[in-house]
């Protein structure tokens, strides 16, 4: 049996040489970058000044984590109450009544133009303008009790935050909403689909793509936020590496454990909203890109 084999192509001599583009200024600039973190990272473990067996004693330690947790409880609370507050004022921004309209733009406008901190301080001191609240019948009978018992420094503290928070969720909503296309609504209109069914299934899935990326970073900025609350003598956790190193007097090691803990908080939340934006992808893009775990899995098993 012959087997027939297909002629060999002649290598012409004067086909080009495909050579790959040189970067030596990116290499360069590699080189730099990795000998300026390598003398970074030197800095931070030969260093005296950082006192990392301070940093490692205090990390963990019991004040230390309690302090974190109300941070937590603040950064969550001031998100929670905040975006619902963000949703109506982003509805009355939105609406074709000019009262509803006007209102909610004066709220944002005030409450983004007044800083947190002076925020807080007169939420907390609130009781000095109003002894006494009263609810009631109006010109009728009443119940009032002292303002000072109703608003504690963590009740001034959540309120600033929510409040604060509420401003900039309204915008974020408000614009989340503009993104998706008009067409959009009238076509779901035109097929008889509900109006709460056309906002719940096509409106805010869309919208939610717009609006997870400015959320997070409110998220983030919210929990960078928590720190002013000191002012009050809250002990979060700010307050708390403030109070230690008042008495030890180790200032660098301790902000570096509030430093530490700020950063991977972020870290966590930086997570969360990728697999959030991840699942709000499904249907804008045919296939969802591999996951950090998918990534190192095929990595491995290549």
């Amino acid at each position: 049996m012959t087997v027939l084999t297909p002629p060999r192509r002649k290598e012409n001599v004067d086909d080009p040489v495909v050579v790959p583009a040189r970067h030596p200024w990116r290499w360069a600039g590699t080189a730099l970058v990795l000998v300026l973190v390598a003398q970074f990272v030197h800095g931070l473990v030969t260093n005296p000044g950082w006192d990392w067996t301070t940093f490692f004693g205090y990390f963990l330690e019991k004040s230390v984590l309690e302090a974190l947790g109300l941070t937590l409880l603040l950064t969550l609370a001031g998100a929670v109450f905040g975006f619902l507050g963000g949703i109506p004022l982003a509805a009355m921004r939105l609406s074709p009544n000019p009262v509803l309209a006007t209102v909610s733009w004066a709220y944002i406008w005030v409450f983004r133009s007044v800083p947190l901190l002076v925020q807080l301080l007169f939420w907390a001191n609130l009781g000095y303008l109003y002894d006494t609240l009263q609810i009631g019948i109006p010109f009728g009978p009443g119940y009032s009790f002292p303002t000072v018992d109703l608003i504690s420094s963590f009740g001034a503290a959540l309120l600033g935050l929510a409040l604060h928070e509420a401003a900039y969720a309204g915008e974020i909503i408000r614009a989340g909403l503009l993104s998706v296309d008009h067409g959009q609504h009238e076509a779901a209109a035109a097929l008889g689909i509900p109006q709460w069914r056309q906002f719940s299934r096509i409106v805010l899935p869309q919208a939610m793509r717009a609006i997870l990326p400015n959320a997070a970073n409110l998220l983030v900025s919210l929990l960078k936020s928590t720190s002013i609350v000191y002012v009050l003598a809250i002990g979060e956790l700010f307050y708390q590496v403030q109070v230690i190193y008042g008495r030890n007097g180790r200032v660098v090691p301790l902000l570096m454990v509030a430093t530490v803990w700020y950063v991977i908080l972020t870290a966590l939340l930086s997570i969360l909203q990728y697999y959030t934006e991840r699942h709000f992808a499904r249907g804008a893009v045919r296939t969802l890109p591999p996951t950090p775990f998918q990534r190192i899995k095929a990595a491995i098993t290549r």
